[in-house]
């Protein structure tokens, strides 16, 4: 199956990313688990502005559908939807339809990967163990959730867990922050699943949507300087 492009950002005569190759330059997907619709928005919002162009809208968000249809209309191809928290093909399908380009699950589901993939989209569900990482991995998983990762050592389990399995993309989720993003990096991971550390809700109840941005801006400095210091693709 041909890999989905996306005009994401472009130039000129460039050939449009994948949605893989944007996941990774980007390097992170924030989890947004929003209370409303208007939350849900102005974290969005306050993202971009801080230049982090990918989001993760869990199922969890009351009216999860609605909310990826109105940021695709919102946002276009300026923005790289995903869904979270997906553990049926129903719920695939439906946010897919809706505008997830990616789709992620804290959990293995072989029908949710199998439902992404036959609809041309990029698969990330859950594992956590070698036995469920190598299982999602051989079901046709494009990158592998390690959930709750820093619940098991963090940064030394992803490098641990790639080193009889160097061929794998793992993406930590779960206790992730600002402190701890480059060592996650380091150990391999392709990119990093981030929550409240980026995705603050707080900020956006005390009308602080900056302090979002802020954080996405200090990221993002966090990864371009590890991939300079590395000699990382940027």
């Amino acid at each position: 199956m041909r890999k989905a492009r996306l005009n994401l950002p472009s130039e000129g005569n460039k050939v449009p990313e994948t949605t893989a190759e944007i996941i990774e330059r980007v390097g992170l997907i924030p989890v947004l688990r929003a209370r409303s619709s208007k939350q849900a928005h102005a974290v969005v919002q306050a993202m971009i502005a801080g230049g982090v162009t990918v989001v993760e809208v869990t199922m969890t968000v009351p009216g999860a559908i609605d909310i990826l249809r109105e940021l695709r209309e919102e946002y276009g191809s300026k923005l790289l939807l995903g869904s979270g928290t997906v553990t049926t093909a129903s719920e695939a399908e439906g946010t897919i339809n809706a505008g997830a380009e990616f789709v992620v699950s804290p959990s293995l589901h072989p029908e949710v990967i199998s439902a992404t993939k036959s609809n041309g989209k990029l698969s990330i569900p859950g594992a956590l163990t070698p036995t469920e990482i190598i299982t999602a991995w051989r079901a046709g998983a494009d990158y592998v959730k390690i959930f709750p990762c820093s619940a098991m050592g963090g940064a030394s389990y992803l490098k641990s867990l790639l080193a009889p399995f160097p061929f794998l993309k793992l993406i930590p989720t779960g206790g992730v922050t600002l402190e701890s993003a480059a060592t996650f990096i380091q150990a391999g991971a392709r990119a990093l699943g981030v929550g409240s550390d980026l995705v603050n809700l707080a900020a956006i109840d005390a009308d602080h949507p900056e302090i979002i941005s802020e954080t996405a801006r200090a990221y993002l400095k966090v990864l371009a300087d590890l991939r300079e210091k590395m000699q990382l693709p940027k």
